[in-house]
């Protein structure tokens, strides 16, 4: 098995991009995907391997987040109930990316700037019962979009969690990493990909992902300070809003 110079940069681009998503418990979804599309990556694979990565990244932060006890049963709950099948039916749909990549974009880019400046000046404190109600619908909501979109949905969950004041920044990393899991095999399943026909590249991105990933959980659960993960997060939901707008080689 031989790879070319350019696989080896895609590989390290996609590297850094897990372990900056993995360390607020993001999967890396919409990272991988506009690294491979400025990379040349074709565009039938993208999709599904930004998806097999995404899966891999939020296994690998699902454990270590809940080994740490920086997961919500009470949230995570009825927005999973609400998301996986929405996920699934998003997933199946083919929308022209000209109409929603825009708009999703700008609701990214606001929730990047809410977390790096305040600008609604909510607590950063777990205030509020978690309504089972609102968190089913908004899963419904995630879940289509995410499968739209062919990310894991964390970049809406978190959040929203946290505005909602059903949990804290830490606790919406590791919430949103089961939660990312779950959507993005929902995703996968949704879009019917053969997984046979992917190019050999995936083992190479796949060993990138699970090194950025275990670099990055460790730095979110030991060494970042809760404004450190809130402002990480913040740039996060900044560059995957910038990717969404400009990206307009990605048409499913």
């Amino acid at each position: 098995m031989e790879f070319l110079i350019s696989d080896y940069f895609t590989a390290f681009f996609i590297f850094l991009g897990a372990v900056l998503y993995s360390s607020v418990g993001h999967g890396g979804a919409s990272a991988y995907i506009a690294i491979m599309a400025i990379m040349g990556t074709p565009i039938s694979s993208i999709k599904p391997i930004g998806l097999i990565l995404n899966i891999i990244v939020s296994s690998v932060g699902s454990y270590r987040f809940i080994r740490y006890k920086l997961f919500n049963i009470k949230v995570f709950l009825p927005v999973a109930l609400g998301s996986i099948p929405a996920a699934f039916i998003g997933g199946a749909i083919n929308l022209p990316g000209a109409i929603y990549r825009p708009l999703v974009g700008l609701i990214l880019i606001v929730g990047g700037l809410q977390f790096l400046f305040n600008i609604f000046r909510y607590s950063d404190t777990v205030k509020n019962e978690v309504n089972p109600f609102l968190g089913f619908f908004a899963g419904l909501l995630i879940g289509f979009i995410s499968g739209l979109t062919g990310t894991g949905g964390g970049i809406f969950l978190s959040p929203l969690i946290v505005f909602l004041g059903w949990t804290s920044v830490k606790g919406a990393s590791g919430t949103a990493a089961l939660f990312i899991l779950f959507n993005s095999t929902a995703g996968l399943l949704g879009n019917n990909f053969i997984v046979r026909s992917l190019p050999s590249e995936i083992y190479l991105y796949s060993l990138a992902v699970i090194l950025g990933a275990l670099i990055g959980t460790q730095l979110g659960i030991k060494y970042f300070m809760e404004e450190g993960v809130k402002k990480s997060l913040g740039v996060v939901l900044i560059i995957a809003g910038i990717k969404f707008i400009n990206v307009k080689e990605v048409n499913w």
